[in-house]
């Protein structure tokens, strides 16, 4: 077992804990170091009745988590599935599942298997985005999802040992076809990525060291951000001078932009670099325009983001301030 690994989930001894398992070769290894630490599990799988495998491959976890003695839930994602963007409707759909089953049974943390290789392809494809600090610093170990908190402790390990384990031990685990179709952006990248170091010498654990700083760099813009949207939030909505966004340093300015729109409009996620310009270009001037389920204004020199749909204006709240 890796040595990082039991290094970093000592931390959670003691802890109610979820594992995300799909039957891929990652969750099943992740499983299974769990158990082998004795940490206090429930295992979560999704079926998303997508590909001729999945009943089997839901039957199959079931049978592994009885032998490994580990409790296990699988939950079927059933109804009409979107025919555009079916992979992001799937994975949403799959979290919140999950992140509702630890909600209502007070589970501290949901594990789930994103490994080294995972992190790589994750920066790279940030990096073909032209995306900032935030996108380059790719995954975090921990993160929050609908309120739960998402542990990530196989960053640091690459999936070759993840097989390793597995095939030495006889451990069957099921290959997922997705991996292998290249008209997918991440799997170029997984077929290309050995030509870095071959042809470059840029070595995967380079980048990881790097993804590791530009994390670190991450995360200080992030105290320093939060401390300027608490300041700005008032009951669901934001209310502040062009003057304390324009005067913030560029890259802060961004994320705070990018922050205050991902809390107020409810959304997993900031929106991308480019749209998030595209608001602060529009935001020199008298302004209203919709972005990731908020409303964003600006007149004169006040501004005004509000979740979709809200009726409240900047002329309502002048009043209420005069008041």
């Amino acid at each position: 077992m890796n040595e990082k690994f039991k290094d970093f989930v000592r931390n959670f001894c003691g802890q109610k804990l979820a594992v995300a398992v799909s039957g891929g070769v990652d969750s099943v290894c992740l499983l299974h170091w769990l158990v082998e630490m004795g940490m206090d599990i429930i295992a979560l799988h999704v079926n998303h009745g997508l590909r001729d495998a999945a009943t089997t491959e839901a039957t199959y976890v079931m049978g592994l988590c009885e032998k490994l003695g580990v409790p296990c839930r699988v939950f079927q994602w059933a109804g009409n599935k979107p025919k555009n963007g079916l992979e992001a409707a799937a994975r949403n759909a799959r979290y919140k599942f999950m992140t509702d089953f630890c909600v209502e049974h007070k589970i501290d943390a949901l594990f789930v298997a994103h490994q080294a290789d995972d992190q790589i392809e994750t920066f790279l494809m940030n990096l073909a985005r032209g995306s900032g600090v935030v996108g380059l610093g790719a995954m975090r170990t921990v993160s929050y999802r609908d309120g739960v908190k998402i542990v990530r402790p196989l960053l640091n390990v690459f999936r070759s040992e993840l097989i390793d384990y597995c095939n030495t031990r006889g451990i069957k685990y099921f290959s997922d076809e997705m991996n292998y179709d290249d008209k997918y952006t991440r799997v170029k990248i997984r077929q290309n990525r050995h030509l870095l170091s071959e042809k470059l010498g840029i070595s995967d654990n380079r980048i990881l060291l790097a993804i590791e700083n530009l994390g670190r760099a991450r995360d200080a813009l992030d105290g320093d951000v939060g401390v300027a949207v608490d300041s700005v939030m008032r009951d669901g909505y934001a209310y502040f001078s062009d003057s304390f966004l324009f005067d913030l340093g560029a890259d802060i300015r961004l994320k705070f932009l990018g922050t205050l729109i991902q809390r107020i409009g409810g959304n997993c996620y900031q929106p991308r670099l480019n749209s998030l310009n595209i608001a602060l270009s529009k935001l020199h001037d008298d302004c209203k325009f919709t972005l990731a389920h908020c409303t964003v204004r600006r007149l004169g020199n006040e501004i005004l983001v509000v979740p979709e749909g809200a009726r409240v204006s900047i002329r309502k709240k002048r009043k209420c301030e005069k008041k």
